[in-house]
C-alpha cells in the first residue's frame, strides 16, 4: 500500500471500527427514545388514555404527530436504522419527549449532531467557579465559551456594559449583544474598532467549527440582523485572542478603563474566564461603586 493509500485508509471514517460504533449509537438511541416513550403519559401531552390503550405511556403514533416527523420514519428510528437525523428533528424529539438540559444532550450525542441552542449548562461552571466569580468582586467576570455564549458572571459584570439580567438567555452572547443590543453598543468606547477585532476573532475561531449547526445558526442570526456585521465579516480578517485595553461608559459610574484577559478552563480553546481588570484607582473606585448598586439589586444567574 503507498503511502497515500495508507493516509487515506486512516482518515476514512467508513472502517469496521466506526460501523460497530455507529450501530451501537444508532441502537442507544433508540433504547432511550422508546424509554422516554413510555414513561410519557396521554395526558401529559393532552391526549385521551382512552379503554383500548395497551402500549405503555404514548405510541409512537402519537410522538411523531406531536413531533411533526413522519410516522415510518420515527418508527425507523426506534428501529436503530441507519438514517440521517436533523438537529430540527432533534429539537422537536427533545420538546415532545419533555428531556431536561441533560437527556437533550445525551439524545444529540446518540445522534452524533450538535445541539444549535445556546449552551445554558455547561460542565465547565461547577459551584468552584460560580466561587471564584464571586470573590474577584468587584472585577467584572464572566465565563463564555469559543462561540460567545455568556455561561456564567459575577453581578459587577452583569451592570457593566448592560443589564444583563434583563437580556433573555438565548440573546446573551457577546457577538449578538456587540451588535444588536443598544445599551451594550452604547457603552463600548470606540464601537467601531471593537467591532471589527470581535468579527475577526469569531472567524479565526469559527475556522474548527464550520460544520456545526450551532456556529452556521450563531453566523446566519448576526448577517440578517446586523449590516454592521455583514460590512465586518466581509472583510476577511483573522485575528487571534490576545489581552487588550478597553475602555468602557458605564451608565451608572461613568468611564471605566480596564485591562481583558482571558484564562481558559481546560487544555483546547473552549470554556474560559474572562476578566476585566482595573488599570487605576479611579477606575477601581468606579468599579466598587458598580458592584455596591449591583448588590443591591435582585440577580438571575447563568450557569
Amino acid at each position: 500500500m503507498t503511502t497515500m493509500a495508507q493516509d487515506e485508509a486512516v482518515r476514512s471514517p467508513d472502517t469496521p471500527a466506526t460501523r460497530d460504533a455507529g450501530s451501537v449509537r444508532r441502537h442507544e438511541l433508540a433504547a432511550f427514545l422508546r424509554h422516554r416513550r413510555e414513561h410519557i403519559t396521554p395526558e401529559q401531552v393532552g391526549l385521551p388514555r382512552g379503554r383500548r390503550r395497551r402500549t405503555p405511556g404514548l405510541r409512537r403514533e402519537e410522538v411523531a404527530h406531536l413531533a411533526a416527523v413522519g410516522v415510518t420514519w420515527y418508527t425507523w428510528l426506534e428501529q436503530a436504522r441507519d438514517i440521517q437525523v436533523s438537529v430540527q428533528v432533534l429539537d422537536a424529539l427533545a420538546r415532545t419527549l419533555f428531556l431536561d438540559p441533560s437527556e437533550r444532550a445525551h439524545l444529540f450525542r446518540l445522534a452524533g449532531q450538535v445541539d444549535p441552542t445556546p449552551a445554558r449548562d455547561c460542565p465547565s461552571i461547577t459551584p468552584g467557579v460560580r466561587a471564584i466569580l464571586d470573590q474577584l468582586e468587584p472585577v467584572p467576570a464572566c465565563v463564555q465559551n469559543s462561540r460567545y455564549d455568556i455561561l456564567a458572571y459575577n453581578r459587577t459584570y452583569g451592570l457593566l456594559l448592560c443589564d444583563l439580567d434583563e437580556v433573555p438567555a438565548e440573546d446573551r452572547n457577546c457577538m449578538v449583544l456587540s451588535y444588536t443590543n443598544a445599551d451594550w453598543r452604547a457603552s463600548i468606547v470606540r464601537l467601531d474598532e471593537a467591532q471589527r477585532l470581535m468579527a475577526a476573532r469569531f472567524r479565526a475561531t469559527m475556522a474548527g467549527h464550520l460544520a456545526e449547526p450551532a456556529w452556521k445558526m450563531l453566523l446566519k442570526r448576526l448577517r440578517a440582523e446586523s449590516p454592521d456585521f455583514c460590512a465586518m465579516w466581509d472583510r476577511h480578517e483573522v485575528v487571534a485572542h490576545r489581552s487588550k485595553r478597553k475602555e468602557f461608559d458605564n451608565r451608572y459610574v461613568g468611564r471605566i478603563t480596564v485591562d481583558h484577559t482571558d484564562l481558559w478552563l481546560g487544555p483546547e480553546a473552549g470554556p474560559r474566564l474572562v476578566t476585566y481588570a482595573p488599570v487605576d484607582e479611579v477606575s477601581r473606585e468606579r468599579l466598587e461603586k458598580l458592584r455596591r448598586i449591583a448588590r443591591e439589586k435582585p440577580t438571575t444567574r447563568v450557569g
